[in-house]
């Protein structure tokens, strides 16, 4: 009988002591919860040229579970336009542009530190028409022919000003200038492509591998235009300058890089 109480007193003891340590673990685990809870989640602003914002989607996804407290707000559109509302003080931590002369703008001005910013990617300049179109549009050389031909507005847009540069370099120029629309950026000029609102557009490759609704009938030469390369910083007075520079150098990793390959876009040598 004296060996069945003290059996008996050994479970009810092993039951008490594993109790015990269950609360102090669900105890643990509600702290543990309650500060995660407590981070202030952190909203990062980045102005990105428009044709960037498939990967920079993916990019952002990706970097949102690693850094859970972290959020990623995109700003898309030209980057001429994106340059301008950083200059006049719009609350921005990143800039990632489409053209080097609208980036540069910015260090010059003291808004980008020059150790602060970085050439990413790169890009192709290429001659879009409307899916199974039955037009003569089989390269450049045939854009005499178009009635209506989409660039984006050289002045804000660095892929109007790169195709701008193109058809000058072909000497073409002078019989498509009339003929032009103007767009806002490289996702309207696609757009009017799509829907047959023009008979031809000028975009950058990247824009052109996402859309089912075009045919690409030529890619423009690298001595027609100047480099397209793609730099980003981080902007001096950002409100979040740990969380910018973290996201800045991500941007940087093999794997990111790999997602901009993916997209279409080239390294830098």
């Amino acid at each position: 009988m004296k060996k069945f109480y003290v059996l008996l007193f050994l479970m009810l003891l092993l039951v008490t002591i594993s109790s015990g340590c269950s609360q102090n673990e669900l105890k643990k685990k509600s702290e543990h919860e309650e500060k995660a809870s407590n981070v202030k989640k952190v909203e990062l602003t980045v102005s990105a040229a428009a044709s960037l914002q498939d990967a920079l989607t993916e990019v952002a996804k990706k970097f949102e579970k690693e850094h859970p407290h972290v959020e990623i707000i995109y700003n898309f559109g030209a980057s001429g336009a994106l340059q301008h509302q950083i200059s006049k003080g719009a609350p921005v931590d990143l800039f990632f542009s489409a053209a080097e002369d609208k980036f540069d703008q910015l260090v010059q001005e003291g808004m980008i530190e020059e150790n602060k910013g970085i050439d990413l990617v790169g890009n192709d300049l290429v001659l879009v028409i409307p899916k199974d179109s039955e037009g003569e549009i089989k390269g450049f050389q045939d854009l005499n022919k178009v009635e209506k031909l989409s660039i984006g507005t050289p002045e804000t847009v660095p892929a109007g000003n790169y195709a701008k540069e193109t058809l000058k370099n072909l000497n073409l120029w002078d019989d498509v200038e009339k003929k032009i629309v103007y767009a806002k950026d490289v996702r309207q000029v696609l757009t009017y492509v799509e829907t047959d609102n023009v008979d031809a557009g000028i975009v950058y490759k990247t824009d052109a591998l996402i859309s089912p609704k075009v045919d690409v009938v030529a890619t423009a030469s690298e001595d027609t235009h100047a480099p397209i390369i793609y730099p980003v910083g981080v902007i001096k007075e950002s409100s979040h300058i740990k969380e910018a520079e973290q996201f800045y150098m991500y941007l940087q990793k093999e794997e990111t890089l790999n997602t901009f390959k993916k997209f279409g876009f080239n390294g830098i040598d």
